[in-house]
């Protein structure tokens, strides 16, 4: 299984947005669900959003209202969309399938 690729990581100020996407092999992407976790200096990675292989969605009660998870079946990619960021959003995201983890994107919000 070929390790996912997340991208679009960066710097933002508190109520920017941000864009991560997370490309994925044929072999992963149509057969599990995706989910994007993240994990911040000192704490557990935590579950924010995941997307089944039919598109129901689900969120952390932390990012609801904020974040979207969406997918493009002919890319192959997951998306997560971030607005209304904050500071406490800062973490490295990750997506995963299955037990495949992708390497991680740095989102840092600050002013």
């Amino acid at each position: 299984q070929v390790q996912p690729v997340e991208s679009g990581g960066g710097l933002v100020q508190p109520g920017g947005s941000l864009r991560l996407s997370c490309a994925a092999s044929t072999s992963i992407f149509s057969i599990y669900n995706c989910d994007w976790y993240r994990q911040a200096p000192g704490k557990q990675r935590e579950l924010v959003a995941g997307i089944t292989r039919g598109g129901t969605t689900n969120y952390a009660d932390s990012v609801k209202g904020r974040f979207t998870i969406s997918k493009d079946n002919a890319k192959k990619t997951v998306y997560l969309q971030m607005n209304s960021l904050k500071p406490e959003d800062t973490a490295v995201y990750y997506c995963k399938y299955a037990a495949v983890w992708g390497q991680g994107t740095q989102v840092t919000v600050s002013s």
